[in-house]
């Protein structure tokens, strides 16, 4: 049975609305604000996992260890300069 033209107007406007309200919503997605907000709850929430903190943590603890590695490292080599030159004053 064919249907009449009043229905098929209704639902072409039915559809115009869905796909407006579809299109909004997809631009309030894309705003550059909204993809900030969405960025910064996704890495808040993931920095809240305790198994992320853990890997932080000893991403943390292994970089101080080699800071004080390196500087340990450096003053001693400061001091075996320091006193080589005084050997070598002496003679």
């Amino acid at each position: 049975m064919a249907r009449n033209i009043e229905d098929i107007q209704r639902d072409i406007e039915r559809t115009r609305r869905q796909l407006a309200s579809t299109l909004d919503e997809l631009a309030d997605r894309s705003k550059p604000s909204n993809l900030v907000d969405d960025a910064k709850n996704q890495a808040t929430a993931k920095l809240q996992e305790s198994n992320v903190q853990k890997v932080l943590l000893g991403v943390a603890a292994v970089v101080v260890g080699a800071v004080v590695f390196s500087v340990v490292r450096g003053r001693k080599k400061a001091n075996d300069l320091k006193e080589i030159q005084r050997l070598l004053s002496e003679r």
